[in-house]
């Protein structure tokens, strides 16, 4: 993509406002990452927020499509997965993104100790009210992993029945009825989700291809016995069956990305299956001050060559304050996970104490809001082998966050903040593999730790929303994977990174049917000083796959009344393939391009629609190494489908 097409894009964003006709309600998009309901104008942190109706619109037909396209951030299928996706967040990078952006379900973590990444396949998009994305803090209340950012993501409160049903080429079929009950003393809903596909490259020597199914089943409960008391409950089972083409090299990917790069190997296949449930209470002791006790538990097979078992489970106990000139939470978070490997039992266990608190000087003047919160959390690691020595480290870690909202107007504020996160290491960083495929422990390695400034404006009129934001970001011991010396490499610490850039945000009503949004982030990430195991150099080099330009553009139109039509393009400039520490191979991983277009119809309760995802069949991809290449998001893919509401 030229620069100019690139320019022209981000141009879109500050289009003059005198075509519009009517109040939009732009300012109408609430928050809650500090677990207090406040206006998307009024944070003292950067966010950027998704509704039902956007996700509606978009055609999108799963999560992992949605973000993908709709968000500022860089999701990648996991070398086939699109179930449990890559991430980049703030130039973060996909080897490690995922460790860096904690995810929540309703507040419930999914980010977990092993090496996958969260299972964004297990959350239907049609159950989704809202995705909350946080950028550069929330390490106060989500602690470790919050580094980049949180994603939140909330579910729906059924009342009613709807059914949803898809199905497109490549055997894709998307599958899920949501039913509820919304009564006076209590609301029940329930789900059922599938999705699939037959593959997207040619069978391997067995005759699959590299296929994917899901299915999920998920429960929630609420019960009001009395005005002030909320007991909470929910349940979720996910089961998912994944088979991982085989990489490509250059020659082979220029000349058809689709084969099968090793026909006498077959695919690799796994088998990822999870059961999470919560219970909680909530009671308002006033109408101030309330007090919130929840327990998560998490069980996780993954079989993966070997059968490996996963267990966490965590409590929070909250007390909340909340009225005119101030808002404060306090509590403490204990969490325990365990990983059997059959050979040996490791485990991560922490104890965390947190206050989060936001002022405003209403004696003052009631344009200003001041936030500031503290935590403190001790992380316990414990290597049982079944033959061999206990090994164990315990390591204790801070957060902060302080910032300030200030409303100039009706129409505009500027906010900042200074965060500092830390990531404990997961269990899977502590392993790898020998010669023989073997597992390894390698040993404990130093927590990462971040200093993030934020600045930002808001501006919102009848017409438009834009935000705007800088950062920069210092760490300390990045995580990596260093390929330097070992085939399959050792998880280690860069000394010294850094990272900046500029976020850009945009929804613009043009007339009362036709409307525009552009995402623009540039990114820098680099690396400033490490010296790896073969005695090699970093300094001052791009951090691998992290692209410096992502743009995410649409144009909506609404025609005949109850139909609409959303073009979609995502663009992600090319970086340096995922291994390429030192700057310097042959190869680069390419540009990431999609086109797509969705169109809506909608008859009464019934939704009809139909898109078309990457339209021009761009030849996307993930560069490990000089030829060895994984096709992503390669084929031009159709699907056709309908909704009903009862």
């Amino acid at each position: 993509m030229k620069k100019t097409t690139i320019a022209s894009l981000i141009s879109l964003a500050f289009t003059s406002h005198a075509f519009a006709v009517e109040n939009i309600n732009l300012d109408d998009v609430t928050v809650s990452a500090n677990r207090f309901e406040r206006k998307e104008s009024e944070t003292t942190y950067a966010s950027e927020i998704h509704t039902a109706k956007e996700i509606e619109a978009s055609g999108a037909a799963t999560l992992y499509d949605y973000l993908a396209q709709q968000s500022s951030v860089n999701l990648g299928s996991y070398f086939g997965n699109k179930a449990s996706p890559l991430f980049n967040l703030r130039g973060y990078g996909t080897d490690n993104g995922n460790q860096n952006v904690v995810i929540t379900v309703d507040g419930q973590r999914l980010n977990s100790i092993d090496g996958i990444p969260q299972l964004l396949g297990a959350i239907p998009l049609g159950n989704i009210d809202r995705i909350e994305i946080s950028k550069g803090s929330g390490s106060v209340i989500y602690g470790d992993g919050a580094t980049a950012g949180v994603i939140q993501i909330y579910t729906k409160n059924k009342s009613g029945v709807t059914v949803s049903t898809s199905f497109g080429n490549f055997g894709q079929q998307n599958h899920y009825i949501n039913a509820g009950i919304s009564e006076q003393y209590f609301d029940l809903s329930a789900s059922l989700a599938h999705d699939s596909n037959d593959g997207f490259s040619d069978a391997d020597k067995t005759g699959h291809r590299d296929e994917f199914t899901g299915n999920t089943q998920s429960i929630k409960l609420k019960i009001k016995p009395i005005d002030n008391l909320r007991l909470i409950a929910s349940a979720t089972s996910s089961r998912n069956d994944i088979r991982y083409p085989n990489s490509l090299t250059k020659a082979q990917f220029n000349s058809d990305p689709i084969q099968n790069g090793k026909p006498n190997n077959v695919y690799t296949h796994q088998s990822l299956n999870t059961d999470q449930w919560k219970v909680g209470v909530e009671y308002n002791i006033t109408s101030r001050i309330k007090i919130a006790a929840t327990h998560y538990r998490e069980d996780k097979v993954s079989e993966y060559g070997s059968k490996t078992n996963f267990v966490n489970s965590s409590n929070e106990l909250t007390l909340s304050y909340d009225d005119e000139m101030l808002s404060a939470i306090t509590g403490m978070q204990l969490f325990d996970g365990n990983r059997d490997g059959g050979s040996d039992i490791t485990s991560k266990n922490s104890r965390a104490v947190f206050i989060n608190t936001e002022y405003r000087p209403t004696w003052l003047t009631s344009a200003l809001t001041l936030s500031a919160g503290f935590r403190n959390e001790k992380v316990k690691y414990a290597y049982a082998p079944t033959t061999g020595n206990l090994l164990d480290d315990t390591v204790s870690l801070d957060a902060w966050d302080i910032g300030a909202n200030y409303r100039f107007s009706s129409e505009a504020s500027a906010f900042w903040n200074y965060n500092k996160a830390y990531l404990a290491p997961n269990i899977d960083n502590f392993f790898g593999y020998d010669a023989f495929y073997n597992t390894v422990f390698n040993g404990f390695i130093k927590p990462q730790e971040s200093k993030t400034f934020n600045i930002g404006l808001n501006h919102v009129v009848t017409n438009n929303r834009l935000k705007a934001t800088l950062f920069y970001a210092n760490l300390d011991n990045e995580i990596y994977l260093d390929k330097s010396v070992a085939y399959f490499g050792t998880n280690t610490n860069l000394d010294k990174s850094h990272k900046y850039g500029l976020e850009l945000q945009d929804s613009f009503k043009i007339t009362d049917n036709l409307s525009t949004s552009v995402i623009y982030n540039y990114t820098r990430a680099i690396v400033d000083k490490e010296t790896r195991e073969d005695a090699s150099v970093i300094s001052g080099k791009d951090l691998p796959s992290a692209p410096k330009h992502t743009i995410v553009a649409n144009l909506n139109y609404k025609f005949l009344g109850n139909a609409s039509v959303n073009l979609n393009q995502t663009w992600r400039s090319a970086t340096y393939a995922s291994e390429d520490f030192l700057n310097n191979a042959s190869q680069r991983q390419e540009h990431y391009e999609s086109t797509n277009i969705a169109l809506n119809y909608q008859y009464k309760n019934m939704l009809f629609f139909t898109s078309i995802n990457n339209l021009f069949e761009h030849e996307n991809s993930i560069q490990i190494r000089d030829n060895t290449i994984y096709p992503v998001d390669f084929v031009r893919t159709l699907r056709v489908g309908m909704k009903a509401d009862f």
